[in-house]
Parts: structure tokens; sequence; C-alpha cells
């Protein structure tokens, strides 16, 4: 039996090694991290991560040929195939802070990999790293090696957090990346064979190391280039009279641009798109490609611009201050069906009232309290390190409440501002909501999932990105 080993329990390592799992009954697969809490829940009902279909898969191979453990060295030394999920933060402090990815958790597994193993391992970068990482890994692990063989392969996960099982279950590819030589070769055979149980053979790309990592960055930095001009063009269509969802499905019918990624929003979030675009740029700029840098810049300073527009529109409409006004958020994740908060727009929208003295009161359905707390608590990028060196109990914003019932978040509350494109938003009674508010009573839908023209006839006052202002916003400033 082939044993594969996966260092790291997170979004990625988890719902990645259930489904090989699942395709792969005749190979035993270990997820190992060194928090307990985090595999314990793992071994749970109430798994550490919201994904639709993940706990189906998970109960159906747990036990059978899916583990979870904490016994990190006992796995690495057993396995034939190591992947390695570790976080790889944007760096806080020093060389190239702000922007270059820190490898620290990436060297440490490489380290432990070499002194536990005793026999020669595949090592695969599941994890996001800058170009050329393998060679550093590389390095580590042959100077380490005790006569022990190491082959490094490069795999990019290439999944969207709410579809992820989907994602994994049917790519639109799987790519590995290896070393053009025998021994590399025949490490790429081996991590294909593992996904061909599933996966069509034309949708298996292999390429050099280098093309594989890069790859990943560039794919994230394209998906992220599209949202932030599509949010470009919004606030030209607010500016003229244009519909920026007319505009992007007009746009989107062209066969060479296609629909995705076209809907207009306050701003992206998530774990990579801002990560890997700042770890793009700052290897354009170790590599002397200034201008190619600033390009990729100009990605992340539409996406900012595109926040602070937001709530410079909720802060102008209200008579110019939200100070001692209740303002209802629904959705704090950065994105529907995740409960996933990581770089989420929502964050910098609340942080931009509660420095107007906003009083706000939240609804996420998949988002805890304690999750809300900590993210608006802490420092940018704070998020992508361990729990343990966080802030151990980030002060309460004293002006936050959090609610279970979206009726209760809007209630008494002088405006309404939608951060998620959850579905039961678009469900939701909004005379009933309009009835238990202050009035005038303003809805700011930062996801475009509402009827303006419905919302308008109850008697809201409504601004919707990227579309024809209401009459109270026309003559009101887009930026302070």
């Amino acid at each position: 039996m082939v044993k594969i080993c996966c260092i790291g329990a997170g979004y990625v390592g988890g719902p990645t090694m259930a489904v090989i799992a699942l395709k792969c009954p005749s190979i035993e697969v270990v997820v190992v991290d060194i928090s307990v809490n985090r595999i314990n829940a793992w071994n749970s009902d109430q798994l550490p991560i919201y994904e639709p279909g993940l706990d189906d898969v998970v109960k159906e191979c747990r036990g059978r040929n899916l583990f979870f453990s904490t016994d990190v060295e006992k796995h690495v030394y057993e396995a034939d195939i190591i992947f390695v999920s570790v976080n790889t933060p944007t760096k806080t402090r020093g060389l190239g802070a702000g922007k270059a990815a820190d490898l620290t958790y990436w060297e440490s597994a490489a380290r432990m990999i070499a002194d536990v193993s005793k026999s020669d391992k595949i090592v695969v970068e599941k994890s996001t790293v800058p170009v050329r990482t393998a060679e550093a890994i590389e390095k580590i692990l042959n100077h380490n090696s005790k006569g022990i063989h190491f082959s490094i392969l490069s795999n990019p996960e290439f999944l969207a957090e709410g579809t992820a099982i989907q994602d994994l279950l049917n790519p639109d590819r799987v790519l590995i990346g290896g070393r053009e030589t025998p021994e590399g070769q025949k490490a790429v055979q081996a991590l294909k064979e593992v996904y061909a149980h599933w996966v069509p053979e034309d949708r298996i790309i292999t390429s050099n190391l280098w093309s594989a990592e890069l790859a990943k960055l560039v794919a994230n930095a394209f998906l992220a280039q599209r949202i932030s001009s599509v949010n470009a063009v919004s606030a030209l269509c607010e500016a003229t009279g244009a519909d920026v969802s007319q505009v992007a499905y007009s746009v989107g019918k062209d066969s060479r641009i296609g629909t995705k990624f076209l809907n207009a929003s306050v701003g992206f979030g998530g774990s990579c798109f801002q990560k890997d675009i700042l770890n793009l740029v700052y290897i354009c700029e170790c590599n002397g490609l200034a201008e190619v840098a600033n390009y990729w810049k100009q990605v992340i300073k539409i996406n900012d611009y595109q926040k602070n527009r937001f709530v410079n529109r909720v802060v102008s409409s209200m008579f110019n201050t939200v100070s001692q006004k209740k303002i209802a958020v629904l959705g704090f994740a950065f994105k529907k069906d995740t409960g996933d908060t990581r770089e989420t727009a929502a964050i910098d929208v609340c942080k931009g009232l509660l420095g107007d003295n906003a009083t706000i009161s939240i609804y996420d359905p998949q988002v805890t309290e304690d999750q809300i707390q900590r993210d608006l608590a802490m420092n940018k990028f704070d998020w992508d390190h361990p729990i343990h060196l966080q802030p151990l109990s980030p002060a309460s914003v004293k002006k936050l409440r959090v609610t279970w019932d979206a009726y209760e978040a809007a209630k008494e509350a002088h405006g309404v501002c939608i951060l998620t494109e959850w579905d039961e938003f678009k469900q939701l009674d909004y005379q009933r909501i309009y009835d238990n508010m202050q009035k005038p009573a303003f809805i700011f839908d930062g996801r475009n999932v509402i009827d303006p023209k419905k919302l308008r006839e109850i008697g809201f006052i409504v601004y919707s990105i990227g579309r024809p202002l209401d009459p109270w916003l026309e003559n009101l400033p887009a930026m302070s």
C-alpha cells in the first residue's frame, strides 16, 4: 500500500487529502498537524472548516484509509509521498516585509522531514510558494539527507472556497511540476498515478518546477485582476448612469473574455489573492522588473479604493456622519458558502465605519462572534500566522454586536450593508426590515444581490455598486 502523509490540516490539506482517500481506497492517507485542537476537530463531528460536501467525504473515509494525527514524525517516517501544506504567510518584518512570503514553516517542515526519514521520499509542495522555493527546499533536504534521495514536486492547488470539494472531484486541471531528470520524471509519474484514479489524463498537466510554482501565483493574479477591472468600471458606471451588471453581461458574452469573475462588488478577499499578488510584486522587484511590479500593485490599489469608496458612500449618504448610528452588516465571510474571513472586505468596511464612531450589528450564518472580534482587533497579516502567535485575547470592539438573525441585526438600524452574497439575503422580508428601521432607511448593497427597484418601492434609499444612483446620492461625493 502506498502511504501518503500531508503536513498541515488546514483549508488545503484537509479537503485535498479527504478526496484523495475517497478516490484511492488502496492508498493510506494521514493528515498531520501540531495543533491538537485542529486534529481533534477533524476527528469529531464538527470539522474545523465549513465546505459544502466535505462532511460526507470525511465521514466516508475516516478510519478506513483517512486518518488525522498529531504524531507528525511517525507518519512522515512511514510515508512514501509527503505533501507539505503549511502556511506561507506574508512577512510582517525584515527584508520584504508586507510583500514577500515567509517560508519559516516550510523550512521547518523540510528539516524535520530530512531528520526523521530513513527511506527515499517524494516531497510535494502543496502550499503556495514563491518561484524557486523548491530549489531551496531541495538544498535543505539534500544537505541533511544521510544518503536518502528526496524528489521535490510542485503540485499547486487551484481550489475556490465554497466549491473546493467539487473543484477536487472535477478539476479543470491538475498541475505537477518536477525536475527534468530521470528521477524527477519518475516522481512526477508516481504522483500522476495517484490523480489518475479519477482525473482524466488530458487534465493532468506536467511542467518544470519553476513553471508550476509561478502558474499558481499568476492564476490568482489574473482572477483578482478581473475583479479589480470590473470594480474600476463600476465607479465609472456610477458617474455616468451606466449599469455595471449590463456592461459586464455584454462584455462577458465575448467568448474570448467569458462571464466568470465579472461581478462588481465591495472588493475581493480570501487568503490567496492579495497575498499571491504581493508575492508576485516582490519577485518582480527582486528581478529588477519595476514596471511589471507596479502593474500588479495596481490590482490591489483598486481593491483598496473600492472598499474605501463603499465606506465613503455610506457616510456621505447618511448626512456625512454615522456617529452614534446603528449600521447592520449582513455577511462577514469573504464570499458565500464558506466561514473564511481572511482578508474579507467586511473587515475594512467595518473598521471604516467604526472609525466614524458607528455602532455595528453583524450577522453571518457561518462566522462566530469570536472570529469577528479577532479579525477586527488584529493587525494586517496577523491572521496568516498560527493562533498561538496572534494576540492572545484581542480586546473586544466595544461598539460591535454580533447576532444570529438578520432581522435582529437590522432592528432599529439606520442603514444596512450587505457585504457577503449569501443566498438567504435574496430571500429576506425587506418590508419587515424596513418597518423596524430608523427613517430614512438606507441599504448599501456591496454584492448586488437585491433588486434596487423593489426596495425603492418599499421606501429604502438604495446604493448598489456600479448601478444608476438613487436620486438621494446623485450629487454626493464618491470619495472624500
